[in-house]
């Protein structure tokens, strides 16, 4: 008897499918870091990209746009004030920048020596720029103020003849840098105090066996170590310093009649982010206030970068 031999069935496998690629393979993933970029679309990107179209328009911020191509930024260039506020906006940054970095070295440096009660102090120091600064500007205007402010009471005691701190040009400009300084220097301090802390000891240790002083080893050893730190407070320094609008607004927003934006009288105290403000919301107009605010960006991005090269170079 033959015997018939079966083959066995052919075992159909399915088509092997393309891997998923990009966005359909981690969709999950986009879809659950989108609302930050949505966020920044909405609140960060789109506000950047429509005050620049707007800057080239003439609106009051209720009628039909006005198209006025480059007529803004030909103002801007001949506009008094807005140089005004610039000059008024570096003085009271270079007054405000330099004694603050210097007091915030110092300080970083007694901290950083401390024995005792180190986290004490760096709570303490690091106070004024948690604290509103509202409440802040309200204080140093008590502090300063012609008649029963405490530094004209200070001066009086030793002879010196009270100042109308906050009705004189330089008055005004040496109070809102008052002011800043004392708000940024336990901040600023903390950031050296961390940079101090990278610096080795072996350092230090084998500059007090070759007979260096202290100021021969902050000058020869901390500094030069502490230039990137120096260059980070310094731009940061940079950027906040010339972006002040609540400093002098609260402490000058009754000093004048005109406008709570004016910056005192003369408009001293004026900075241009004051004045942007002035001419956005006192005069309603939107297209030159959007232009005010492109020349605000270059001027900080101008100065940012001449105090990078300046640190850069001199660490050459």
């Amino acid at each position: 008897m033959a015997v018939i031999e079966q083959t066995p069935p052919a075992v159909v496998r399915p088509a092997p499918t393309a891997p998923k690629k990009g966005l359909r393979k981690y969709w999950h993933l986009y879809a659950a870091i989108s609302p930050f970029y949505l966020i920044f679309l909405g609140f960060g990107l789109f506000p950047v990209g429509f005050s620049l179209y707007l800057s080239f328009h003439r609106w009051d911020g209720l009628g039909p746009m006005e198209w006025a191509g480059l007529s803004q930024y030909q103002y801007l260039l001949s506009d008094s004030d807005f140089w005004n506020s610039i000059g008024n906006t570096i003085v009271i940054w270079a007054l405000a920048t330099i004694p603050m970095i210097f007091l915030a070295m110092v300080t970083a440096v007694m901290l950083n020596s401390a024995v005792r009660f180190k986290g004490l102090y760096r709570v303490a120091y690091f106070l004024p720029n948690v604290t509103s600064v509202v409440a802040i500007a309200i204080v140093f205007g008590s502090i300063f103020s012609t008649n029963a402010g405490m530094v004209n009471a200070v001066l009086q005691a030793v002879g010196i003849d009270q100042i109308a701190w906050l009705n004189t040009p330089w008055g005004i400009k040496v109070t809102i840098a008052a002011l800043m300084t004392w708000q940024w220097t336990g901040y600023n301090a903390i950031i050296f105090l961390a940079g101090l802390q990278t610096v080795p000891g072996e350092l230090y240790e084998a500059a007090r066996m070759d007979g260096a002083g202290p100021v021969q080893t902050f000058f020869r050893i901390t500094l030069p170590l502490l230039r990137p730190t120096l260059l980070f407070v310094l731009v940061v320094s940079t950027v906040t310093g010339l972006q002040s609008f609540s400093e002098p607004q609260v402490l000058l927003q009754t000093s004048s009649n005109d406008s709570t934006f004016a910056g005192g009288p003369g408009h001293s105290g004026q900075t241009m982010v004051l004045y942007f403000f002035q001419q956005t919301f006192d005069n309603n107009d939107f297209g030159y206030g959007a232009a005010v605010a492109w020349g605000i960006f270059l001027v900080v991005v101008l100065f940012s970068i001449i105090n990078w090269r300046l640190v850069q170079r001199r660490g050459e």
